[in-house]
């Protein structure tokens, strides 16, 4: 055997093993070159964060170490890609009709970053490259003792084929795990698991379709009646199976999936979800939003009053209300409506920078000081907003302090990948920053960054 014809052969192998991985639905980070377009909201991420702190305790593992990422995506899906992220669709969002639903997909994964699925799972995916090189070897060697060329290929083939079905077999056992693993943390909780159980009896639906022709060894998942039988044994030995959800945290969910349907999908596919006739808050919620989408901000702004007046101390609305004035050019106006929003939800890191971003907004040097302080705190609050540092660039060089200026400009650059740009700022601020200040090391941390292999 050549060496060349050697790294062919193990080239071929490890692609084979990547194509495995990539059809993994559990762990679709994975998948190579397919980007991923997050979405940020902060009335979501406050009901996902109540979603998830008692199941991330009764996992052992901090709600400070886990973050839930909201994905733009209109189909059912959640997937962990490393141990501290998972990944949660919008079309999750929309499609749980209930609290449970969602609780029970996300104790699933929350089972996945507890038994450290994805470590092992690319431990098994080595494992199986080197076995399935082994198979190859071993096709090659027959052949040249004699096999002929079928019987070669023959050996090779059986040999990745058996890698392939070892690989996907050790995923079905990962997602039953992380099944028990979920009625466990639910159970602890006190919460049902009726939620889970109809999420996978629409699965099971779906698969209908398409089941005469399923190989069950070749699927990543275990067929849903399968998991279904499971769970429904082990789930209705709950004391808490009939146990309602809480009646506040339905409303809240409402809302969400309201807000999420109106900014993703289609005005007339929204207005079949929430047809005139239904007069729900989470249906005024919405109509609202797909006015300010199609051009109608006088609407938008009428139905936000009218939501604001049935329900005055929700922060979001107000934050709304601040968000359309703010995009249709109307700073000034926003500032109220997102100053109460900030009131009423001091932690909401996003909603304290679209503050700050109507005070810049509004060109008044009389703000200027207000923005900066403002926009300081919701970056420290939620560091994860490029545009809070650009917004404060534009203050500080408001104020004629260009090296500051120039380090916001290199954070917000550092925040949105942009790692060259961003050095290059950092670079320029620290020349004229004083050595070793707080604002020197933020530079000096930027300059000597160094992108992970």
């Amino acid at each position: 055997m050549t060496t060349s014809f050697r790294h062919a052969s193990v080239a071929v192998i490890t692609a084979a093993a990547i194509a495995v991985s990539s059809c993994m639905p559990s762990f679709a980070a994975e998948r190579g070159g397919r980007s991923i377009s997050l979405l940020r909201d902060a009335e979501a991420e406050a009901l996902i964060a109540d979603y998830t702190r008692p199941l991330l305790k009764a996992a052992g593992l901090g709600s400070a170490t886990v973050q839930v990422k909201l994905v733009n995506d209109d189909t059912f899906n959640a997937f962990v890609a490393d141990s501290r992220h998972i990944f949660v669709n919008a079309g999750a969002i929309i499609d749980s009709t209930t609290p449970n639903q969602l609780i029970g997909v996300l104790a699933h994964e929350i089972g996945h970053l507890a038994a450290n699925h994805l470590a092992q799972l690319r431990s098994e995916i080595r494992r199986m490259q080197i076995l399935s090189a082994l198979a190859l070897l071993g096709g090659v060697a027959a052949g040249a003792a004699g096999g002929g060329g079928a019987a070669a290929g023959a050996v090779a083939t059986g040999g990745m084929q058996f890698g392939q079905r070892g690989l996907l077999m050790y995923a079905r056992e990962n997602e039953t795990a992380a099944d028990q693993l979920a009625l466990k943390y639910l159970a602890q909780t006190g919460q049902s698991a009726k939620g889970m159980l109809e999420t996978f009896q629409r699965f099971s639906e779906q698969q209908m379709f398409m089941s005469a022709h399923i190989d069950p060894y070749v699927q990543t998942h275990p067929l849903a009646a399968d998991r279904i039988a499971m769970i429904d044994e082990l789930a209705r030995k709950s004391k808490f199976f009939d146990k309602p959800d809480d009646a506040a945290l339905k409303a809240r969910h409402d809302l969400v999936r309201a807000k999420f349907a109106a900014f993703t999908r289609n005005g007339q596919s929204v207005l079949r979800l929430y047809p005139p006739s239904d007069t729900s808050l989470a249906a005024d919620y919405a109509r609202a939003i797909v006015a300010y989408r199609f051009a109608d901000p006088k609407s938008a702004l009428a139905r936000m009053d009218a939501l604001i007046k049935r329900s005055p101390n929700n922060p979001y609305f107000w934050e709304l209300k601040g968000q359309i004035l703010l995009e249709t050019g109307k700073p000034r106006d926003a500032i109220a409506p997102l100053r109460k929003a900030v009131a009423l939800a001091p932690n909401a890191g996003l909603i304290r920078v679209m503050l700050g971003q109507a005070l810049v907004g509004t060109g008044d040097a009389k703000l200027t000081d207000e923005a900066i302080a403002t926009l300081t705190k919701g970056i420290g609050d939620d560091p994860d907003q490029p545009v809070g540092y650009r917004q404060l660039a534009i203050a500080y060089a408001r104020k004629d302090n260009i090296p500051l200026a120039d380090l916001a400009s290199a954070q917000g650059s550092f925040a949105s990948g942009d790692i060259d740009t961003a050095k290059k700022y950092a670079m320029r601020a620290q020349e004229k920053l004083k050595t070793g200040s707080p604002a020197w090391l933020r530079a000096d941390d930027i300059i000597t960054y160094k992108a992970p292999k």
